[in-house]
Protein backbone atom coordinates (compact mmCIF):
# COMPACT_ATOMS: atom_id res chain seq x y z
CA UNK A 1 0.00 0.00 0.00
CA UNK A 2 1.19 3.55 -1.12
CA UNK A 3 1.26 6.12 1.05
CA UNK A 4 -1.09 8.33 -0.75
CA UNK A 5 -3.21 5.36 -0.09
CA UNK A 6 -2.25 4.66 3.65
CA UNK A 7 -3.43 8.76 3.85
CA UNK A 8 -6.38 8.35 2.05
CA UNK A 9 -7.46 5.25 4.53
CA UNK A 10 -6.84 7.17 7.48
CA UNK A 11 -8.75 10.08 6.67
CA UNK A 12 -12.10 7.79 5.65
CA UNK A 13 -11.48 6.11 8.71
CA UNK A 14 -11.50 9.87 10.82
CA UNK A 15 -14.56 10.13 8.65
CA UNK A 16 -16.27 7.19 9.55
CA UNK A 17 -15.00 7.97 13.42
CA UNK A 18 -16.57 11.88 13.58
CA UNK A 19 -19.63 10.02 12.34
CA UNK A 20 -19.81 8.00 14.71
CA UNK A 21 -19.87 10.47 17.30
CA UNK A 22 -21.87 12.92 16.11
CA UNK A 23 -24.66 10.27 15.88
CA UNK A 24 -23.97 9.80 19.46
CA UNK A 25 -23.80 13.44 20.47
CA UNK A 26 -27.10 13.61 18.69
CA UNK A 27 -28.81 10.54 19.82
CA UNK A 28 -27.50 12.05 23.22
CA UNK A 29 -28.53 15.44 22.95
CA UNK A 30 -32.22 14.42 21.69
CA UNK A 31 -32.44 11.87 24.31
CA UNK A 32 -31.71 14.03 27.33
CA UNK A 33 -34.54 16.98 25.52
CA UNK A 34 -37.61 14.04 25.05
CA UNK A 35 -36.83 12.78 28.58
CA UNK A 36 -37.24 16.52 30.23
CA UNK A 37 -40.50 16.86 28.00
CA UNK A 38 -44.06 16.18 29.40
CA UNK A 39 -46.29 15.09 26.81
CA UNK A 40 -48.79 12.09 26.30
CA UNK A 41 -47.24 8.83 25.67
CA UNK A 42 -43.94 10.27 26.85
CA UNK A 43 -42.61 6.48 27.20
CA UNK A 44 -43.74 5.38 23.38
CA UNK A 45 -41.86 8.88 22.18
CA UNK A 46 -38.92 8.18 24.16
CA UNK A 47 -38.30 4.80 22.94
CA UNK A 48 -38.67 5.72 19.06
CA UNK A 49 -36.41 8.72 19.78
CA UNK A 50 -34.36 5.89 21.72
CA UNK A 51 -34.50 3.72 18.35
CA UNK A 52 -34.00 6.14 15.50
CA UNK A 53 -30.02 7.44 15.69
CA UNK A 54 -28.90 3.96 17.26
CA UNK A 55 -30.67 2.06 14.38
CA UNK A 56 -28.60 4.46 11.69
CA UNK A 57 -25.29 3.48 13.59
CA UNK A 58 -25.96 0.13 14.06
CA UNK A 59 -26.40 0.07 10.08
CA UNK A 60 -22.88 2.55 10.10
CA UNK A 61 -21.21 -0.37 12.19
CA UNK A 62 -22.49 -3.08 10.52
CA UNK A 63 -20.31 -1.69 7.24
CA UNK A 64 -17.02 -1.76 8.81
CA UNK A 65 -14.94 -3.95 8.50
CA UNK A 66 -13.88 -5.74 12.32
CA UNK A 67 -10.33 -4.20 12.28
CA UNK A 68 -12.19 -0.41 11.60
CA UNK A 69 -14.53 -1.36 14.09
CA UNK A 70 -11.98 -1.60 16.58
CA UNK A 71 -10.33 1.71 15.88
CA UNK A 72 -13.74 3.52 16.13
CA UNK A 73 -13.83 1.95 20.01
CA UNK A 74 -10.39 2.38 20.81
CA UNK A 75 -11.03 6.47 20.42
CA UNK A 76 -13.85 6.82 22.49
CA UNK A 77 -14.38 7.50 26.10
CA UNK A 78 -15.85 4.54 28.06
CA UNK A 79 -19.22 5.05 28.10
CA UNK A 80 -19.90 5.71 24.56
CA UNK A 81 -17.24 2.89 23.66
CA UNK A 82 -19.60 0.39 25.62
CA UNK A 83 -22.89 1.91 23.79
CA UNK A 84 -21.25 1.32 20.28
CA UNK A 85 -20.25 -2.01 21.84
CA UNK A 86 -23.66 -2.78 22.80
CA UNK A 87 -24.72 -2.69 18.49
CA UNK A 88 -22.20 -4.53 17.44
CA UNK A 89 -23.67 -8.10 16.17
CA UNK A 90 -22.74 -11.06 18.43
CA UNK A 91 -21.35 -12.58 15.90
CA UNK A 92 -18.45 -10.28 14.90
CA UNK A 93 -17.75 -9.36 18.89
CA UNK A 94 -14.77 -12.54 18.74
CA UNK A 95 -13.22 -10.79 15.97
CA UNK A 96 -13.09 -7.51 17.18
CA UNK A 97 -11.86 -8.38 20.67
CA UNK A 98 -9.04 -9.95 18.97
CA UNK A 99 -7.96 -6.40 16.91
CA UNK A 100 -8.28 -4.22 19.98
CA UNK A 101 -5.36 -2.84 22.21
CA UNK A 102 -5.33 -5.21 25.49
CA UNK A 103 -6.13 -2.35 27.50
CA UNK A 104 -9.49 -1.76 25.44
CA UNK A 105 -9.86 -5.18 25.64
CA UNK A 106 -10.31 -5.80 29.50
CA UNK A 107 -12.63 -3.04 29.45
CA UNK A 108 -15.29 -4.39 26.82
CA UNK A 109 -14.73 -8.29 28.65
CA UNK A 110 -15.74 -6.72 31.79
CA UNK A 111 -19.18 -5.21 30.18
CA UNK A 112 -19.58 -9.02 28.92
CA UNK A 113 -21.63 -11.35 30.66
CA UNK A 114 -20.39 -15.49 30.69
CA UNK A 115 -22.91 -15.98 28.04
CA UNK A 116 -21.98 -13.61 26.04
CA UNK A 117 -18.10 -14.30 26.12
CA UNK A 118 -18.97 -18.04 25.19
CA UNK A 119 -20.53 -17.06 22.22
CA UNK A 120 -17.79 -14.67 20.90
CA UNK A 121 -15.17 -16.93 21.44
CA UNK A 122 -17.07 -20.39 19.62
CA UNK A 123 -16.70 -17.79 16.58
CA UNK A 124 -12.92 -18.43 16.34
CA UNK A 125 -10.70 -20.61 15.37
CA UNK A 126 -8.71 -22.32 17.57
CA UNK A 127 -5.38 -20.07 17.27
CA UNK A 128 -7.47 -16.85 17.94
CA UNK A 129 -9.18 -18.34 20.80
CA UNK A 130 -5.78 -18.85 22.18
CA UNK A 131 -4.67 -15.12 21.68
CA UNK A 132 -8.10 -14.30 23.60
CA UNK A 133 -7.93 -16.93 26.33
CA UNK A 134 -5.56 -15.03 29.35
CA UNK A 135 -8.20 -12.34 29.28
CA UNK A 136 -11.18 -15.07 29.23
CA UNK A 137 -12.57 -15.47 33.12
CA UNK A 138 -11.71 -19.47 33.89
CA UNK A 139 -14.74 -20.40 34.31
CA UNK A 140 -15.70 -19.20 30.53
CA UNK A 141 -12.36 -20.76 29.52
CA UNK A 142 -13.63 -23.74 31.28
CA UNK A 143 -16.69 -24.37 29.41
CA UNK A 144 -15.43 -23.42 25.87
CA UNK A 145 -12.59 -26.12 26.39
CA UNK A 146 -15.36 -29.00 27.21
CA UNK A 147 -17.53 -27.65 23.57
CA UNK A 148 -14.61 -28.22 22.10
CA UNK A 149 -13.84 -31.65 20.43
CA UNK A 150 -10.94 -33.80 21.12
CA UNK A 151 -8.77 -32.05 18.45
CA UNK A 152 -9.50 -28.59 18.81
CA UNK A 153 -8.71 -28.92 22.89
CA UNK A 154 -5.75 -30.74 22.28
CA UNK A 155 -4.59 -27.95 19.92
CA UNK A 156 -5.69 -25.14 22.16
CA UNK A 157 -4.01 -26.60 25.25
CA UNK A 158 -0.78 -27.18 22.64
CA UNK A 159 -0.98 -23.48 21.78
CA UNK A 160 -1.74 -22.26 25.69
CA UNK A 161 1.37 -24.54 27.11
CA UNK A 162 3.82 -22.02 25.08
CA UNK A 163 5.84 -19.01 26.12
CA UNK A 164 3.94 -15.69 24.89
CA UNK A 165 6.95 -14.54 22.83
CA UNK A 166 7.26 -17.88 20.57
CA UNK A 167 6.39 -19.52 17.64
CA UNK A 168 3.75 -22.25 19.05
CA UNK A 169 1.80 -19.33 20.50
CA UNK A 170 1.54 -17.52 17.24
CA UNK A 171 1.22 -20.16 14.82
CA UNK A 172 -2.32 -21.68 13.61
CA UNK A 173 -3.42 -25.47 12.63
CA UNK A 174 -5.53 -24.27 9.66
CA UNK A 175 -3.32 -25.38 7.14
CA UNK A 176 -3.30 -27.82 4.15
CA UNK A 177 -0.78 -30.96 3.84
CA UNK A 178 -0.41 -33.34 1.14
CA UNK A 179 1.34 -36.95 0.84
CA UNK A 180 4.68 -36.76 -1.27
CA UNK A 181 3.49 -39.78 -3.02
CA UNK A 182 0.87 -38.55 -4.86
CA UNK A 183 0.54 -36.54 -8.23
CA UNK A 184 -0.45 -33.47 -8.92
CA UNK A 185 -3.35 -34.10 -10.53
CA UNK A 186 -4.80 -35.97 -7.22
CA UNK A 187 -3.86 -32.52 -5.41
CA UNK A 188 -5.34 -30.33 -7.75
CA UNK A 189 -9.19 -32.50 -7.04
CA UNK A 190 -7.79 -32.57 -3.53
CA UNK A 191 -8.59 -28.96 -3.67
CA UNK A 192 -11.34 -28.71 -5.18
CA UNK A 193 -12.94 -31.01 -2.98
CA UNK A 194 -12.20 -28.26 -0.49
CA UNK A 195 -13.93 -25.50 -1.64
CA UNK A 196 -11.75 -23.17 -0.01
CA UNK A 197 -8.29 -22.69 1.30
CA UNK A 198 -7.30 -21.02 4.61
CA UNK A 199 -6.34 -17.43 4.36
CA UNK A 200 -2.50 -16.58 3.42
CA UNK A 201 -2.31 -20.11 1.73
CA UNK A 202 1.00 -19.58 -0.70
CA UNK A 203 2.17 -23.33 -0.67
CA UNK A 204 1.45 -26.77 0.46
CA UNK A 205 2.95 -28.46 3.14
CA UNK A 206 4.54 -32.29 1.82
CA UNK A 207 4.64 -35.08 4.38
CA UNK A 208 5.17 -38.85 4.35
CA UNK A 209 2.85 -41.47 5.33
CA UNK A 210 4.21 -40.79 8.98
CA UNK A 211 3.07 -37.08 8.94
CA UNK A 212 7.61 -36.13 9.18
CA UNK A 213 7.48 -33.19 7.62
CA UNK A 214 9.43 -33.34 3.72
CA UNK A 215 9.49 -29.95 2.01
CA UNK A 216 6.79 -27.39 0.37
CA UNK A 217 4.92 -27.35 -2.61
CA UNK A 218 4.27 -23.60 -3.85
CA UNK A 219 0.51 -22.91 -5.49
CA UNK A 220 2.74 -21.49 -8.70
CA UNK A 221 4.36 -24.94 -9.25
CA UNK A 222 1.61 -26.59 -8.95
CA UNK A 223 -0.21 -25.07 -11.72
CA UNK A 224 2.75 -24.64 -13.47
CA UNK A 225 3.92 -28.53 -13.95
CA UNK A 226 2.73 -31.21 -15.66
CA UNK A 227 -0.49 -32.87 -13.38
CA UNK A 228 0.95 -36.57 -14.32
CA UNK A 229 4.11 -35.17 -11.85
CA UNK A 230 4.82 -36.39 -8.35
CA UNK A 231 4.51 -33.80 -5.69
CA UNK A 232 8.11 -35.61 -4.70
CA UNK A 233 9.44 -34.66 -7.69
CA UNK A 234 8.03 -30.86 -8.07
CA UNK A 235 8.03 -29.96 -4.25
CA UNK A 236 11.02 -27.92 -2.65
CA UNK A 237 13.01 -29.70 0.11
CA UNK A 238 14.78 -26.29 1.31
CA UNK A 239 12.28 -24.49 2.80
CA UNK A 240 12.14 -22.42 5.73
CA UNK A 241 10.63 -24.09 8.88
CA UNK A 242 10.56 -23.05 12.60
CA UNK A 243 9.85 -24.68 15.43
CA UNK A 244 7.39 -24.07 18.48
CA UNK A 245 10.36 -23.17 20.88
CA UNK A 246 11.37 -20.21 18.48
CA UNK A 247 11.53 -16.88 19.44
CA UNK A 248 8.85 -14.83 17.75
CA UNK A 249 11.54 -12.31 17.36
CA UNK A 250 13.40 -14.63 14.91
CA UNK A 251 10.79 -15.95 12.95
CA UNK A 252 9.57 -12.01 12.50
CA UNK A 253 13.01 -11.16 11.08
CA UNK A 254 13.07 -14.21 9.07
CA UNK A 255 9.48 -13.71 7.09
CA UNK A 256 10.73 -9.92 7.03
CA UNK A 257 14.07 -10.96 5.21
CA UNK A 258 13.22 -14.04 2.96
CA UNK A 259 9.44 -12.61 2.26
CA UNK A 260 7.47 -15.13 3.52
CA UNK A 261 3.92 -15.64 3.32
CA UNK A 262 3.48 -18.65 5.01
CA UNK A 263 5.91 -21.09 6.67
CA UNK A 264 5.66 -24.36 8.02
CA UNK A 265 6.05 -25.44 12.37
CA UNK A 266 7.20 -28.72 12.62
CA UNK A 267 8.18 -30.19 16.55
CA UNK A 268 11.71 -31.91 17.23
CA UNK A 269 10.57 -35.50 15.63
CA UNK A 270 10.15 -33.33 11.94
CA UNK A 271 6.09 -33.96 12.82
CA UNK A 272 4.02 -31.21 10.97
CA UNK A 273 2.27 -29.36 14.03
CA UNK A 274 1.58 -25.70 12.39
CA UNK A 275 2.14 -23.07 10.32
CA UNK A 276 2.90 -19.37 10.90
CA UNK A 277 1.10 -16.47 8.77
CA UNK A 278 2.50 -13.17 7.34
CA UNK A 279 -0.47 -11.53 8.79
CA UNK A 280 0.11 -13.23 12.69
CA UNK A 281 3.71 -11.95 11.76
CA UNK A 282 3.23 -8.43 11.08
CA UNK A 283 0.23 -7.78 14.15
CA UNK A 284 3.60 -9.35 16.03
CA UNK A 285 5.86 -6.80 14.98
CA UNK A 286 2.99 -3.80 15.10
CA UNK A 287 2.72 -5.03 18.76
CA UNK A 288 6.63 -5.20 19.50
CA UNK A 289 7.09 -1.70 18.05
CA UNK A 290 4.30 -0.26 20.18
CA UNK A 291 5.97 -2.16 23.50
CA UNK A 292 9.10 -0.73 22.46
CA UNK A 293 7.93 2.77 22.41
CA UNK A 294 5.99 2.56 25.18
CA UNK A 295 8.99 0.97 27.37
CA UNK A 296 11.27 3.41 26.13
CA UNK A 297 9.12 6.24 27.88
CA UNK A 298 8.76 4.45 30.82
CA UNK A 299 5.56 2.69 30.47
CA UNK A 300 5.31 -0.41 32.08
CA UNK A 301 2.07 -1.41 29.75
CA UNK A 302 -0.11 -0.41 27.41
CA UNK A 303 -2.62 1.93 28.61
CA UNK A 304 -6.38 2.57 27.62
CA UNK A 305 -6.37 6.28 26.25
CA UNK A 306 -9.90 6.83 28.29
CA UNK A 307 -8.58 4.58 31.49
CA UNK A 308 -9.23 6.21 35.07
CA UNK A 309 -6.95 8.44 36.59
CA UNK A 310 -5.46 6.19 39.04
CA UNK A 311 -4.92 3.20 36.36
CA UNK A 312 -2.87 5.73 34.81
CA UNK A 313 -1.12 6.77 37.26
CA UNK A 314 -0.32 2.89 38.60
CA UNK A 315 0.90 2.54 34.41
CA UNK A 316 3.24 5.45 34.72
CA UNK A 317 4.62 6.23 38.55
CA UNK A 318 7.60 3.57 38.84
CA UNK A 319 9.68 5.79 35.91
CA UNK A 320 8.69 9.24 37.37
CA UNK A 321 9.85 7.82 41.03
CA UNK A 322 13.10 7.12 39.31
CA UNK A 323 13.00 10.49 37.00
CA UNK A 324 12.65 12.31 40.71
CA UNK A 325 15.74 10.19 42.49
CA UNK A 326 18.29 10.87 39.20
CA UNK A 327 16.59 14.50 39.58
CA UNK A 328 17.65 15.30 42.96
CA UNK A 329 21.15 13.54 42.37
CA UNK A 330 21.59 15.68 39.55
CA UNK A 331 20.29 18.75 42.24
CA UNK A 332 22.89 18.05 44.59
CA UNK A 333 25.72 17.65 41.77
CA UNK A 334 24.91 21.59 41.07
CA UNK A 335 24.64 22.17 44.79
CA UNK A 336 28.49 21.02 45.36
CA UNK A 337 29.41 24.02 43.15
CA UNK A 338 27.08 27.04 44.29
CA UNK A 339 30.25 29.16 45.08
CA UNK A 340 31.43 28.85 41.52
CA UNK A 341 27.82 29.76 40.27
CA UNK A 342 27.88 32.79 42.65
CA UNK A 343 30.70 33.89 41.41
CA UNK A 344 30.33 33.08 37.56
CA UNK A 345 26.66 33.33 36.95
CA UNK A 346 26.90 32.12 33.59
CA UNK A 347 27.59 28.98 34.79
CA UNK A 348 23.89 28.19 34.67
CA UNK A 349 22.85 29.64 31.84
CA UNK A 350 25.33 27.73 29.92
CA UNK A 351 25.29 23.86 31.81
CA UNK A 352 21.78 23.00 30.94
CA UNK A 353 23.07 22.78 26.92
CA UNK A 354 25.99 20.80 27.59
CA UNK A 355 23.85 18.26 29.77
CA UNK A 356 20.98 18.41 26.88
CA UNK A 357 23.25 17.91 24.32
CA UNK A 358 24.43 14.84 25.88
CA UNK A 359 21.37 13.22 26.47
CA UNK A 360 20.28 13.63 23.57
CA UNK A 361 23.36 11.96 21.63
CA UNK A 362 23.40 9.55 24.72
CA UNK A 363 19.65 8.58 22.81
CA UNK A 364 20.66 8.22 19.66
CA UNK A 365 23.30 5.65 20.68
CA UNK A 366 20.66 3.62 22.69
CA UNK A 367 18.34 3.78 20.00
CA UNK A 368 20.52 2.25 17.77
CA UNK A 369 22.10 -0.85 19.93
CA UNK A 370 18.36 -1.44 20.69
CA UNK A 371 17.94 -1.82 17.48
CA UNK A 372 20.65 -4.07 16.80
CA UNK A 373 20.16 -6.06 19.98
CA UNK A 374 16.37 -6.85 18.79
CA UNK A 375 17.85 -7.60 15.25
CA UNK A 376 20.65 -9.76 16.68
CA UNK A 377 23.33 -7.83 15.20
CA UNK A 378 25.78 -7.71 17.85
CA UNK A 379 28.19 -10.53 18.50
CA UNK A 380 31.13 -10.59 21.48
CA UNK A 381 33.72 -10.38 18.98
CA UNK A 382 31.98 -6.75 17.51
CA UNK A 383 31.45 -5.23 21.00
CA UNK A 384 35.01 -3.66 20.90
CA UNK A 385 34.76 -1.89 17.64
CA UNK A 386 31.17 -1.06 18.53
CA UNK A 387 32.74 1.05 21.71
CA UNK A 388 35.49 2.85 19.22
CA UNK A 389 33.29 3.83 16.80
CA UNK A 390 30.67 5.14 19.09
CA UNK A 391 33.14 6.74 20.97
CA UNK A 392 35.05 8.23 17.66
CA UNK A 393 31.43 9.87 17.08
CA UNK A 394 31.00 11.37 20.03
CA UNK A 395 34.69 12.64 19.71
CA UNK A 396 34.27 14.45 16.34
CA UNK A 397 30.91 15.49 17.15
CA UNK A 398 32.12 17.15 20.43
CA UNK A 399 34.88 18.80 18.75
CA UNK A 400 32.70 20.14 16.04
CA UNK A 401 29.57 21.28 18.26
CA UNK A 402 31.66 22.03 21.34
CA UNK A 403 33.91 24.68 19.39
CA UNK A 404 30.65 26.03 18.01
CA UNK A 405 29.36 26.60 21.63
CA UNK A 406 32.63 27.63 23.00
CA UNK A 407 32.81 30.20 20.31
CA UNK A 408 29.53 31.43 20.96
CA UNK A 409 30.00 31.66 25.02
CA UNK A 410 33.37 33.74 24.44
CA UNK A 411 31.28 36.06 22.51
CA UNK A 412 28.53 36.11 24.63
CA UNK A 413 30.25 36.51 27.68
CA UNK A 414 33.59 37.91 26.78
CA UNK A 415 35.35 34.99 28.43
CA UNK A 416 37.94 32.98 26.33
CA UNK A 417 38.51 31.07 28.86
CA UNK A 418 34.85 29.88 29.69
CA UNK A 419 34.80 29.29 25.45
CA UNK A 420 37.20 26.48 26.35
CA UNK A 421 35.79 24.93 29.18
CA UNK A 422 32.77 24.87 27.64
CA UNK A 423 34.17 22.88 24.65
CA UNK A 424 35.96 20.56 26.65
CA UNK A 425 32.71 19.81 29.11
CA UNK A 426 30.94 19.14 25.57
CA UNK A 427 33.55 16.91 24.84
CA UNK A 428 33.40 14.94 27.84
CA UNK A 429 29.99 14.49 28.53
CA UNK A 430 29.68 13.48 24.66
CA UNK A 431 32.17 10.77 25.61
CA UNK A 432 30.48 9.96 28.37
CA UNK A 433 26.91 9.28 26.61
CA UNK A 434 28.61 7.09 24.02
CA UNK A 435 29.52 5.49 26.25
CA UNK A 436 26.80 4.86 28.79
CA UNK A 437 24.67 4.43 25.37
CA UNK A 438 26.51 1.22 24.46
CA UNK A 439 27.28 -0.01 28.11
CA UNK A 440 23.10 0.19 29.70
CA UNK A 441 21.62 -1.45 26.98
CA UNK A 442 24.19 -4.19 26.82
CA UNK A 443 24.43 -4.47 30.08
CA UNK A 444 20.58 -4.39 30.51
CA UNK A 445 20.32 -7.65 27.81
CA UNK A 446 23.09 -9.51 29.78
CA UNK A 447 21.22 -9.72 32.32
CA UNK A 448 18.39 -10.74 30.76
CA UNK A 449 16.17 -7.75 30.38
CA UNK A 450 14.50 -5.54 28.28
CA UNK A 451 17.41 -2.90 26.85
CA UNK A 452 13.80 -0.57 25.62
CA UNK A 453 12.70 -0.31 29.34
CA UNK A 454 13.52 3.25 30.37
CA UNK A 455 16.84 3.04 28.80
CA UNK A 456 16.10 6.55 27.74
CA UNK A 457 15.41 7.77 31.62
CA UNK A 458 18.71 6.16 32.38
CA UNK A 459 20.79 7.71 29.87
CA UNK A 460 19.11 11.08 30.44
CA UNK A 461 19.91 10.59 34.60
CA UNK A 462 23.69 10.05 33.84
CA UNK A 463 24.51 12.62 31.42
CA UNK A 464 22.32 15.15 32.87
CA UNK A 465 24.42 14.56 36.47
CA UNK A 466 27.70 13.55 34.30
CA UNK A 467 27.23 16.86 32.23
CA UNK A 468 26.61 19.13 35.29
CA UNK A 469 29.57 17.42 37.60
CA UNK A 470 31.98 17.74 34.18
CA UNK A 471 31.50 21.75 33.04
CA UNK A 472 31.12 22.77 36.70
CA UNK A 473 33.68 20.65 37.77
CA UNK A 474 36.15 22.23 35.11
CA UNK A 475 35.28 25.63 35.53
CA UNK A 476 36.17 25.63 39.26
CA UNK A 477 39.64 24.15 38.56
CA UNK A 478 40.30 26.55 35.30
CA UNK A 479 38.12 29.99 36.00
CA UNK A 480 38.40 30.38 39.62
Amino acid sequence: MSEIEKTRVQESLQEILQQVVELLSRHQLVEGLVHKQDMPRHDLVETLVHKQHLAELQKKLDELHSADIAYILEALPLEQRLQVWDLVKVERDGDILLEVSDAVRESLIASMDSEELLAAAEQLDTDEIADLAPDLPHDVLQELMVSMDAQNRAHLQSAMSYPEDTVGALMDFDMVSIRDDISLEVVLRYMRRLGELPGHTDKLFVVDRNDNFKGVLSLERLLVHDPEASVAAVMAEDAVIFHPDDEADEAASAFERYDLVSAPVVDRNNKLVGRLTVDVMMDYIREETDNEMLSMAGLREEEDLFATVWKSIQNRWTWLALNLVTAFIASRVIGVFEGSIEKIVALAALMPIVAGIGGNSGNQTTTMIVRALALGQIRGSSIRKLFLKELGVSLVNGLIWGGIIGLVAWLLYRNAALGVVMTGAMILNLLLAALMGVLIPMLMHKLGRDPAVGSSVMITAVTDSGGFFIFLGLATIFLL
